[in-house]
């Protein structure tokens, strides 16, 4: 039975070990997305002290003024000393084709104090220029990039089976990890003394075994990241009731015909100020985002400098219906059943932000982690491969000497030795 195990496991590391690699390495980088994309484009994050900075609403509204073929769907509240505020906007219909306007950019960096557009991007184009390159890593790590069809995203699909069979790999290989159960500290060895093929399979196999809990909530957290509606949520609900999301009980709305929004921001923040003190949020508005795919307006709530949910479960969202104002629910980090909060748990923990800045050390270092077991993998497996090629060409000369003209002066002569082998004593036509 252990056979079987073995040439599983030797079939699912090929099979995932490519997509692994890159998605540890990139992991390895994204992990520094934000620190690494400010210090390639300055001028994308860096603004000039020109005076002090308008209401982050007054800003929106000028540049929607100034860009009629562009909707601001995402900006933050607040301003940081000496850095641009940074909005992200989609295509607006355009009345006289029915069609959305064509739009080059979807990211803009707007200086605080007037709202001059200081730069813009496409975020998540393919593309290796200094703008674009994190975001092009970025969104490599989750999708390689592959297109949507069929209203499918291939790419986050994809990546979302390779994650299973990681899963189920990993669980494997472990049990391979221990073939003799009375000797168990020698998969627990690694012979740095030892080099070459050792060292590369002790790497392999007992590397895997000191991380193996942390290997197994990446994978397990990839599986939710990628499939979290299709497959995660349902296999979630099945042990524990999940509470309903705004996202999950609508249907989204074709590409070209957004939901178009009949409220405002400004009404917005209006109608989630009080419920946020009625729930017994903390921390002020932090940033507002617009689905216009489902109709929602979302309200989020943290302080200034944790906008990227660096610690805990994340920031706590309100979410309201963008044409009636309705309150459709929340995201309360920590609240909700052992399914709910299992569920939030998800992103902080294949970030590592859950920790702050030492879990995300941790993850970069299990991205490369990651990307190294697969090339020792691969490395074991062709070393493997050529020793078993080798022999069989050995087995063949000694079978058949005349057949292979290279191996002649290592075989057996018939005449000599008739006895040696029967296939050699048999005579041949």
């Amino acid at each position: 039975m252990r056979g079987v195990w073995l040439v599983l496991h030797r079939w699912l590391g090929l099979g995932t070990a490519l997509f692994l690699f890159v998605a540890g390495l990139t992991g390895a980088l994204i992990s520094w997305d934000h620190e690494l994309d400010e210090w390639l484009n300055p001028h994308l994050f860096e603004a000039p002290n020109s005076g002090p900075p308008l209401p982050a609403l007054s800003l929106v509204e000028r540049f929607e003024a100034t860009h009629p073929e562009a909707r601001v769907r995402y900006f933050p509240l607040r301003h940081e000393p000496g850095h641009s505020f940074q909005i992200m906007v989609e295509p607006r219909p355009n009345p006289a084709t029915g069609q959305l306007y064509p739009l080059s950019y979807n990211q803009v960096a707007l200086a605080p104090a007037n709202g001059a557009v200081l730069g813009q991007r496409m975020w998540g184009e393919i593309s290796l220029s200094r703008e674009n390159i994190l975001p092009f890593l970025y969104k490599l790590h989750y999708s390689l990039h592959l297109p949507e069809g069929g209203g499918v995203e291939w790419g986050i699909w994809l990546m979302g089976v390779v994650a299973i069979l990681w899963t189920l790999d990993s669980l494997i290989a472990l049990y391979l990890a221990f073939p003799n159960w009375r000797q168990w500290r020698r998969s627990f060895a690694l012979r740095w003394s030892a080099g070459g093929h050792k060292l590369v399979f002790d790497l392999h196999r007992s590397g895997g075994v000191w991380l193996f809990a942390l290997l197994l909530m990446l994978a397990i957290t990839s599986v939710a990241m990628n499939l979290n509606s299709q497959l995660m949520r349902p296999l979630v609900g099945w042990f524990s009731p999940l509470s309903a999301s705004p996202f999950d009980t609508r249907s989204p709305a074709p590409e070209q015909q957004p939901i178009e929004p009949l409220i405002g921001p400004a009404h917005v923040l209006a109608r989630a100020a009080p419920e946020a003190k009625r729930l017994g949020l903390q921390d002020p508005a932090g940033a507002v985002f617009l689905s216009s795919t489902y109709g929602i307006w979302g309200v989020g709530f943290f302080a200034g400098e944790n906008t990227h949910g660096d610690g805990g479960l994340g920031n706590p969202w309100l979410y309201y219906d963008s044409r009636s104002g309705a309150a459709l629910g929340q995201t309360l980090p920590g609240q909700g059943s052992a399914g709910d909060i299992f569920l939030q748990a998800m992103f902080p923990l294949h970030s590592g932000r859950i920790l702050g800045l030492p879990g995300r050390v941790l993850i970069s270092s299990l991205g490369l982690a990651v990307a190294g077991f697969s090339l020792t993998g691969f490395l074991i497996w062709l070393r493997k491969r050529r020793a078993r090629l080798a022999a069989r060409a050995a087995t063949l000369a000694r079978l058949h000497p005349q057949e292979c003209p290279e191996a002649k002066t290592h075989a057996p002569d018939p005449r000599a030795a008739p006895h040696a082998h029967p296939e050699l004593a048999r005579p041949r036509p």
